[in-house]
């Protein structure tokens, strides 16, 4: 019998990370693999609430140590709800985002120790951690101009702070090879896409699942 994955998909603002996480998905599904998507924060009623203080809540001042315990706190419900049930069914759990994010932008970047980020996020999450992060990496003005939107209250922040986020992925990914891997993120989708189906192919494999993401 195949054994649970969990997938998490994280990196820059403007990466293409939540694309890619769409179109994984669909690709996993069209191939036959039971898979539930998880979004941190939100992914629950309570983490829906947190999602909308966190990200667009510009009313509150929310300092550096509150803004990581309430992704902790959307963190630790999404596991309950949604990701430990998934891993209980024999499935596959991708989620756009989790605690690497947190150790990374209120870590590296927020200025927070992010040895202590791991080990709240351990308690945070009982120990449910990815068997595998893809970090999506471009340069810094490529991400700026691909979000084309307003930007939420943490993309908001400044270029240093950025510029942080950046190289606390890279540092994170360099000091676990086997847990985290970055992808290139300037192609485009569809080659990107292709990356991303070769990496997860052979994480299906070694976890026992059929054949899946194949090329035509």
């Amino acid at each position: 019998m195949p054994r649970p994955l969990f997938l998490a998909l994280d990196g820059l603002d403007g990466s293409g990370k939540s694309t890619q996480f769409q179109v994984l998905l669909a690709a996993l599904r069209a191939d036959g693999i039971p898979v539930t998507a998880a979004i941190d924060p939100g992914g629950t009623a309570l983490g829906l609430k947190l999602r909308e203080i966190l990200l667009f809540g510009r009313e509150h001042a929310i300092n550096a140590r509150a803004e990581a315990l309430l992704f902790m706190a959307s963190r630790a419900q999404l596991v309950e709800e949604v990701i430990r049930p998934a891993m209980a069914r024999g499935e596959v759990a991708v989620s756009d985002r989790y605690l690497l994010a947190n150790v990374v932008y209120q870590g590296h970047a927020g200025g927070l120790d992010p040895a202590d980020l791991w080990a709240v996020g351990q308690f945070a999450t009982a120990g449910v951690v990815p068997d595998l992060s893809l970090v999506f990496d471009l340069p810094l003005e490529t991400a700026r101009a691909r979000r084309g939107r307003n930007p939420d209250r943490i993309e908001s922040r400044g270029p240093d702070y950025h510029a942080a986020v950046k190289a606390g992925f890279l540092a994170e990914a360099a000091a676990r090879p086997d847990a985290v891997v970055v992808i290139d993120a300037t192609p485009g989708v569809e080659v990107v896409a292709e990356r991303v189906a070769a990496i997860v192919r052979a994480k299906l494999r070694s976890h026992g699942w059929p054949v899946a993401l194949a090329p035509e």
